[in-house]
């Protein structure tokens, strides 16, 4: 297993197009003027940064899709969520790339 997957953890692949038709949170870690800038309608966000102090927005038993503009910050958002007992999250990567898909 390799550094990154050690440290973010394997994840296996999704169709995140029907998760999130299916009631997913999209989750976008960026700052609020990455955000303003653009994001996927509904999308909630809470900068990678705060994640720690802005645990109890969330609900655990929700399924997550972490977003943000390359996929690093998602990464380190998935990571958080995970060690903070968020049972299924999934990295969507970039939020272009994940709207795109969604769509």
């Amino acid at each position: 297993m390799g550094f990154l997957s050690k440290l973010f953890g394997k994840q296996e692949k999704k169709d995140l197009k029907t998760l999130v038709q299916q009631g997913a949170v999209i989750l976008d870690v960026r700052t609020p003027q990455e955000f303003k800038s653009g994001h996927i309608p509904g999308a909630i966000n809470i900068p990678v940064q705060q994640l720690q102090q802005q645990l109890h927005r969330l609900k655990k038993d929700k399924i997550i899709i972490t977003c943000c503009a390359s996929g690093s910050r998602s990464a380190m958002a998935r990571s958080i969520l995970k060690q903070a007992g968020f049972a299924e999250v999934y990295n969507g990567g970039s939020w272009m790339r994940l709207h795109n898909q969604i769509r």
